[in-house]
């Protein structure tokens, strides 16, 4: 049977009613308007150690490329991040005149960053110099670090900093999904190699090609771990300049690689902003005197990763660069 409450109820019913629904709309927008407490909050660990970060943060600046298309793909909003080094690869943020510009890492304007009271600061990676001087600048923000450590295994790093991010933004699903992918992707690429091949990576920048190493090289050199890559050359004492290793071209056509792997430092940049002399790198490697003879060359087994690469350097970049790997390493 059904109970309503009719045109002649007593006043008083309606009264109590009215209150009671008042009562209830009352107390939900105080506790829409109550704070983060402690249950909103995620401890972490950063690169230097444990920290409380705030669950899906309301004010966000990010100045470490490397998770760029991790937030994009996730639409998360920025406050403020380093346009002047972000290319064109993410418009959601550099156009929007709404996310305020860091600029560079060279002479950055942390007064920005200030300006605009985060919840929480991504920092490291190129802004790495920066982070103390962040912290004390913003006493009221989570400031981390989660870009791949150096001498830490990538993939590992790659999935931890995609771990973090998924519980500080309440996408671990999302997480464990980008990981996934960067599982399988490996599995590809490593199934597309011989064992045999032997493969050089090179930088290449305003017309030069530099060495990178295996294993420590930008980039490239921890792909030689990850896919079993037998190295064309190995140099003592190289090291992870992000321009490669200045060796000779002639040393590398010496050490006469099936494969020729390159990333592109240049090709990120619109070509006003390119360094001057630049040339693309297939073509550079290509039409250069010194490897004309090598096998890498006139077999055309020459890989050049996106252009973006140099800029994004994240988990999609690389899976994407495994996926890259197969399709070449299969098609020869």
């Amino acid at each position: 049977m059904s109970h309503r409450l009719s045109r002649t109820a007593p006043a008083a019913a309606l009264a109590l009613g009215a209150a009671f629904l008042l009562a209830s709309c009352s107390s939900g927008a105080a506790e829409a308007e109550q704070p983060k407490t402690e249950a909103g909050t995620v401890t972490i660990t950063d690169n230097h150690g444990e920290v409380e970060v705030p669950v899906d943060p309301e004010k966000v600046v990010a100045l470490d490329n490397t998770v760029f298309d991790t937030l994009e793909e996730w639409d998360i909003d920025l406050v403020a991040a380093p346009k002047d080094v972000m290319g064109t690869v993410w418009p959601r943020y550099t156009e929007d005149e709404d996310v305020a510009n860091v600029g560079n890492h060279r002479e950055p304007n942390l007064e920005t960053i200030v300006a605009e009271q985060p919840d929480l600061i991504i920092s490291g990676y190129r802004f790495a110099d920066f982070t103390d001087e962040i912290k004390k600048q913003n006493p009221q923000a989570a400031v981390i670090e989660i870009a791949p450590r150096e001498g830490e295994d990538e993939v590992s790093e790659l999935k931890r900093q995609t771990e973090i991010l998924g519980q500080i933004f309440d996408r671990e699903e999302e997480a464990s999904a980008l990981s996934g992918e960067l599982d399988e992707a490996i599995a590809g690429a490593k199934e597309a190699y011989n064992g045999s091949d032997t493969v050089m990576a090179v930088n290449t920048s305003a017309g030069q090609i530099g060495y990178i190493a295996p294993e420590v090289g930008r980039a490239i050199g921890p792909v030689f771990p990850i896919l079993g890559w037998k190295p064309a050359l190995e140099v003592e004492g190289a090291t992870n300049d992000h321009q490669g290793d200045d060796i000779s071209v002639e040393a590398i056509a010496d050490s006469n690689p099936d494969w020729i792997v390159a990333l592109d430092r240049d090709a990120a940049f619109v070509p006003e902003e390119r360094e001057p002399g630049s040339v693309p790198a297939e073509e550079l490697i290509a039409k250069s005197e010194a490897l004309q003879k090598v096998p890498a060359v006139q077999q055309d087994r020459i890989v050049v990763l996106d252009p973006n690469f140099y800029l994004t350097e994240g988990i999609h970049a690389y899976t994407e660069l495994f996926q890259q790997l197969e399709d070449a390493f299969s098609a020869a």
